[in-house]
């Protein structure tokens, strides 16, 4: 074997998907190379979508976190059983139990600090799924994928309760670069809501040295307040960030396992899309509220750059 073709294994085990997408689109899926950070629900079912289906190679980035209450209620890749969890993070969790998910698949660990690794690092891998992390975080990753030469598809996913945002940068689409920094008053008018909420907590976030998440009513007022402040250097009208909906978000900054379902369900099948290249990607966020059931994609883009 060369690595080029599926083995009599491969071949039996992913008959179905292969009579629906062609031996081709199997061979890229079977070949992939995935690396994830931020291993939470919303993750958790992103591969409960893609794992069973496509790739040999998953490499979780370690994150030095302990088994929290939090990840119990929302990541169903945790065991129940604590004696399981004891002295393990998060990652070594998750790695166990997709291993016994798909024997097949190769689940490996890395340690270090993201942030600090050169472009370089990103260039053994096919696919870039990053969660839980910072604004500054997502924008230096992505820009590291972008200076490759190497097509590497980049996405990044958060989940606050009841709300859900997918990013997606597939380089060589033609969609704007870093369409989190478009500058608001150039976007259509009738753009979601929900985009606009979700960067006023990241800069909320970023601003006041928190980690994704760590927020509360109490910081209600203080968002409120950045939030006129951005809207007016924007020039864009308040009403489009209604008061209610930050008020959810800042109240809700822990995942919600059935919108964690329906986002990491989403972004599963665009990972493979991307892998497969069977089918047409989002472009470029996808977005999820669960208050009214309705999934948006967004076309978040600058006519004045060039992609």
């Amino acid at each position: 074997m060369n690595g080029e073709e599926l083995t009599e294994q491969e071949t039996a085990l992913y008959d179905r998907q292969i009579r629906v997408w062609g031996a081709d689109a199997q061979r890229r899926l079977s070949k992939s190379h995935i690396l994830v950070y931020g291993m939470k629900g919303t993750i958790a079912e992103v591969f409960a979508t893609t794992t069973l289906k496509l790739t040999k190679n998953v490499s979780f980035f370690m994150l030095i976190r302990a088994v929290s209450e939090e990840a119990l209620s929302a990541n169903f890749l945790i065991p129940p059983d604590e004696s399981v969890c004891s002295g393990k993070t998060l990652a070594e969790l998750c790695c166990d139990s997709l291993r016994e998910f798909n024997p097949m698949v190769r689940v490996s660990v890395e340690k270090g600090d993201l942030a600090s690794l050169g472009a370089e690092f990103f260039d053994k891998f096919d696919v870039v799924v990053i969660s839980c992390c910072s604004l500054a975080t997502k924008k230096l990753i992505n820009a590291k994928c972008r200076k490759l030469s190497k097509r590497v598809s980049f996405y990044a996913v958060d989940c606050r309760d009841c709300c859900g945002e997918i990013f997606v940068d597939l380089q060589k689409y033609n969609y704007a670069k870093e369409a989190i920094s478009v500058p608001w008053r150039s976007l259509p008018r009738k753009v979601s809501k929900l985009y606009f909420a979700m960067r006023v907590i990241e800069r909320f976030e970023e601003a006041e040295g928190r980690k994704p998440g760590e927020i509360c009513i109490e910081d209600l007022p203080a968002v409120l307040k950045l939030k006129k402040e951005l809207c007016e250097a924007q020039s864009v009208n308040e009403s489009h960030i209604p008061d209610t909906l930050l008020e959810r978000l800042v109240m809700g900054a822990k995942e919600f396992p059935p919108v964690c379902a329906i986002i990491g369900g989403t972004l599963g099948q665009e990972v493979i899309k991307a892998i497969s290249s069977k089918g047409d990607p989002l472009k470029n966020f996808f977005f999820f509220d669960a208050t009214d059931g309705k999934g948006m994609i967004e076309d978040i883009s600058n006519p004045n750059l060039e992609s």
